[in-house]
């Protein structure tokens, strides 16, 4: 969904795409989904935000300040390398002309693995009033950070700003957030996809020559001119914003279509290599960039294309000693052994820690409303095994889980369950591995922390809920279980005054959590055809009773 802003009033386009992928469970044919894409813009969003001021260059004392292209310097020249990590310099960005000075990341000060909470910001993402409510609540059910997937909601600047939505975090916001995490004992992983999932990039006609697929705007050509620079320019201002950042992830899952541009067929034909090489060679080029301005900091990159690559492969590249795998897997039925396997891949190929990724919602269907939350217990449950193994694997490291939370399974694609109504769902999950099950203390502790209790059979949340967003949670429960169905109802006007009365209190919950462009976006795939139905057929009635007619029910139509 592209979204943007006229002049005197704020215009939404609600677009419904399935994705041909049901994305994580089977793969894309690409020469089948042409259909899906044109080559061709994107409606642009620069007029969307205010001017931004370019940022005076400053000289700090005790540094210099290096304009590399000036100096006719890149970022593979070892001079500069050198003195970068010596912190005698700062880069100058291409994109901004801004400097980024080299800092090494902090020491790892955490005892043992972390528990992260995604929060995929690709649709409904939540206001900064909403996050200062629900940091607290995530840092007392068993939460050690954050895994921030910024996306279009990032307040990128300069040449890069086409890419924020108009309701894009401000360089402020993001300065709060960091600050109510730091106050929540949260430590903050921010995540930039580098290489497929960017239809947020490569859906302006400015970057849709980077594409790997010509028709296809999901992964980026790898070799083509410009697209490490692009890469590099994202990274840089994200970075510059999260200084402290001990943690950063990298994407790089699902490129779908890798080696089919003619820039990648020629690379592969000209350095004797396949689609591993080229994947392992543009992922160990953003982890040096990443690493040449944060010295220290370590990085993580999603493992499901790893699983392709054969170990020889794997350790011919450098990749083994810049980033960690995150193995993720979302099922209820998880099969132990097939992440064993990959666990002996990856330790054979070199790595010397890694990462796993659960589900606490959006992993079911791709308009997924309602958070099964006994599956996603399941699939914690799954992960609490193959934890339990890792005794098994010496030589590769545990650092670390994240329960992932997507908000859409494409940048393209309808919203799943939005966070409120995942909170349940994430307070199992949470105490879950921290208590090593879902037991009667795990239990007592989610009731009293959300002030409701689980109900596993009836898939709900008992209680009037004390946590923030309970109102939403309720209302979409009796959306998602009665406004359908409701419909049946013969008293068609009264009914249409009853939910005209909860969906106006309702939005303006809603409103408190979430932008605009979200609610609206909410309504129209949940609520909107059921409830113009619902005014059809009063108007029908009110029309047929000043004629003296009878009108006939629903089932009747």
């Amino acid at each position: 969904m592209d979204r943007w802003n006229g002049n005197d009033q704020n215009l939404f386009c609600i677009v419904s795409y399935y994705s041909p992928s049901r994305r994580r469970y089977l793969n894309m044919d690409i020469p089948d989904s042409r259909s899906f894409w044109r080559k061709g813009p994107a409606p642009e969003s620069d007029s969307v935000d205010p001017s931004d001021n370019p940022e005076a260059t400053e000289q700090k004392e005790g540094h210099q300040i290096v304009d590399h292209r000036e100096a006719g310097l890149n970022y593979e020249d070892k001079d500069l390398v050198k003195a970068q990590k010596d912190g005698e310099v700062e880069l100058i960005e291409d994109t901004d002309e801004e400097t980024i000075e080299v800092i090494s990341a902090p020491e790892d000060t955490h005892k043992g693995p972390l528990r992260v909470v995604h929060l995929d910001l690709k649709g409904a993402a939540p206001k900064v009033s909403y996050l200062k409510q629900i940091f607290p609540l995530l840092s007392s059910l068993g939460a050690d950070g954050i895994l921030l997937e910024y996306e279009d909601m990032f307040p990128y600047k300069g040449k890069l700003k086409i890419l924020r939505s108009p309701f894009a975090y401000s360089e402020e916001d993001i300065e709060e957030i960091k600050n109510l995490a730091s106050l929540n004992n949260l430590e903050i992983i921010p995540l930039v996809q580098v290489f497929g999932h960017l239809e947020f990039v490569l859906k302006h006609e400015k970057y849709d020559h980077l594409r790997e697929v010509d028709t296809f705007p999901t992964s980026l050509n790898p070799v083509a001119p410009g697209a490490l620079e692009l890469i590099k320019s994202m990274l840089m201002q994200v970075l510059k914003k999260h200084p402290k950042a001990r943690w950063f992830h990298i994407g790089a899952d699902e490129v779908y279509g890798l080696g089919q541009s003619e820039d990648s067929k020629h690379w592969m034909e000209k350095n004797n290599g396949d689609v591993g090489a080229l994947y392992l060679m543009h992922l160990s080029a953003v982890c040096n960039t990443v690493t040449e301005v944060r010295p220290g900091i370590k990085l993580l990159f999603w493992d499901d294309m790893l699983r392709k690559f054969s170990v020889p492969t794997i350790r011919n590249s450098s990749l083994p000693t810049l980033a960690f795998p995150m193995i993720w897997n979302y099922s209820p039925n998880m099969d132990v052994n097939s992440v064993g396997q990959l666990l002996h891949q990856y330790q054979d190929s070199g790595f010397k820690g890694v990462w796993f990724a659960s589900a606490f919602k959006g992993a079911s269907d791709i308009d997924q409303r309602w958070t099964p939350i006994n599956a996603r217990l399941q699939n914690h449950l799954g992960w609490l095994k193959v934890i339990e193994s890792m005794t098994e694997f010496p030589s590769i490291e545990y650092q670390g889980i994240a329960l992932t939370g997507w908000q859409r399974f494409e940048h393209f694609t309808v919203l799943c369950e939005i966070f409120p109504v995942g909170i349940p769902s994430l307070a199992v999950c949470l105490q879950t591995l921290k208590h090593g099950s879902f037991n009667q203390e795990a239990e007592n502790d989610v009731h009293q922390i959300l002030g409701c209790k689980i109900q596993m059979e009836a898939n709900n949340c008992e209680g009037s809920g004390a946590f923030a967003g309970a109102e939403v949670y309720h209302t979409i429960q009796k959306i998602h279980n009665e406004l359908q169905t409701s419909i049946q109802n013969i008293k068609a006007d009264q009914l249409l005054e009853d939910w005209e009365s909860t969906l106006k209190t309702f939005r303006t919950q809603m409103e408190d959590i979430f932008y605009p462009d979200a609610v609206e976006e909410w309504m129209e795939e949940n609520v909107n055809e059921h409830l113009n139905r619902l005014r059809t057929m009063v108007e029908s009635a009110e029309h047929l009773n000043s004629l003296k007619g009878r009108p006939k029910s629903l089932k009747e139509s």
